[in-house]
């Protein structure tokens, strides 16, 4: 076996080609990705030199990275045990971090499903939906409905409510459950568009088993914002005609809005949450889905009293320990401060990209900038005009985004702000 550590980057990027299948890439893959060699703070050392990550690793390492306070509990964790099963055990890191989240979480979700990834969470919540109505004699109750714009996963249920036309799982259209979608939802609120919520809500009551959407911001659909008062609407017309209301936090969650999560902008409670990303600091996998005493108590009921399902590292202790250090981290600054501090670095810097050929929109909420284009950008030449400014970005579609660790320091949102308008006008 060669020592593939010291291997010169040419040789490491031939068999990275060769054997590697990279995220949303064909096989062999076309452009060499570039090489990190280690990372701390809100830098990643790369084969083509330091750069400011702007991208938060796919918005997970919400404190940068190589943090003290999480690699000791790393470390702590190690020396117990990295993994042991769930299944008639338990172990105390992953009933901290269940009390940790409802604690936090919006008032009356409960109980906590540890899932091992984001997609994981969404499959698991649908799944509570469809057993809660099947408990209850009601099996009907089978599809979703969610609003056009919208990405959850990239798993079979997760993927049937993604968007349908033009979104990364157009392909599977005519194999995945149909679900019911209505058109994307406006930025500020329109009386009309709450009407339309609540006639498609009211039309399909009997066949619906959840209403599943990303609460303020939709985000690999297209980084839409969009009005909270969508999320009332929203709670008031699924209770009306008895349908469960599922958030998808998992981008959301954890601060990344300037709420911890951006279901508390409405005031209100889903119930079903998903969340994952941010919750280990960006250390390892892990997701979770949290439910109200309602939806466990009716599954509980059924014919089935139980939520048949259990990943292999569900509950992992090693994740957990780390998940409990972040958000111990979080909790314990003025984490609002600095998401608002980056706020107001983003909405300076990304300014003067209004005014950049080929933009159309540029919008910033929390720590979430955009540069919108009217054209689909030229992901090679803008990541490559975001390395020349020193940052680390991946745009997709017809947007240039960043979502930056809230560690990151004035100069360095400044620069990413930069990188952005570059990429924008080199893509």
């Amino acid at each position: 076996m060669p020592d593939l550590p010291g291997l010169p980057v040419p040789e490491l990027l031939a068999l990275d080609r060769r054997h590697v299948w990279h995220p949303y890439g064909p096989m062999p893959g076309r452009v060499d990705p570039l090489v990190v060699e280690s990372a701390s703070g809100v830098r990643l050392r790369t084969s083509s030199g330091d750069l400011v990550d702007g991208m938060s690793s796919w918005w997970s390492a919400i404190h940068g990275y190589n943090h003290p306070v999480l690699n000791e509990a790393a470390r702590e964790q190690l020396g117990r045990m990295s993994h042991v099963m769930f299944g008639g055990l338990t172990h105390e890191p992953a009933v901290r971090l269940a009390k940790l989240l409802v604690d936090m979480s919006p008032k009356g979700l409960e109980h906590v499903f540890l899932a091992d990834s984001g997609s994981v969470s969404v499959e698991v919540a649908v799944k509570m939906c469809l057993q809660y109505w099947r408990s209850l004699g009601r099996g009907g109750k089978q599809r979703l409905l969610t609003w056009r714009g919208g990405y959850h996963g990239d798993t079979w249920q997760p993927m049937s409510v993604c968007d349908p036309e033009g979104g990364m799982h157009e392909l599977w259209s005519g194999v995945l459950p149909r679900q019911v979608f209505v058109d994307a939802p406006p930025a500020g609120y329109e009386e009309a568009y709450a009407e339309q919520l609540r006639a498609a809500i009211e039309r399909h009551a009997d066949e619906l088993a959840a209403v599943i959407v990303e609460p303020v911001v939709q985000g690999a659909g297209g980084m839409r914002f969009h009005s909270p008062a969508y999320l009332r609407v929203l709670r008031e017309a699924c209770d009306a005609h008895d349908v469960l209301l599922v958030f998808d936090e998992i981008a959301t969650g954890f601060g990344r809005t300037g709420a911890l999560f951006a279901a508390e902008h409405a005031a209100v409670t889903p119930d079903v949450m998903c969340v994952g990303k941010a919750l280990t600091g960006g250390y390892l996998t892990m997701a979770a889905t949290l439910c109200t005493p309602r939806v466990a108590e009716g599954i509980s009921r059924g014919e089935v009293p139980v939520l048949a399902h259990g990943p292999t590292f569900m509950g992992n202790p090693l994740a957990a320990s780390v998940a409990c250090a972040s958000i111990g981290l979080l909790l314990g600054q003025d984490w609002l401060a600095e998401v608002k501090r980056i706020e107001a670095g983003l909405r300076e810097g990304l300014a003067p990209a209004r005014e950049l050929p080929g933009v159309q929109d540029v919008r910033v909420l929390g720590a979430i900038g955009v540069v919108q284009l009217d054209h689909e950008v030229d992901m090679r030449a803008a990541t490559q005009a975001a390395v020349r400014e020193g940052v680390w970005l991946r745009p997709f579609r017809d947007l240039v985004y960043t979502m930056p660790p809230y560690v990151t320091g004035d100069e360095d949102v400044a620069r990413i702000a930069r990188a952005v308008s570059a990429a924008a006008q080199e893509g």
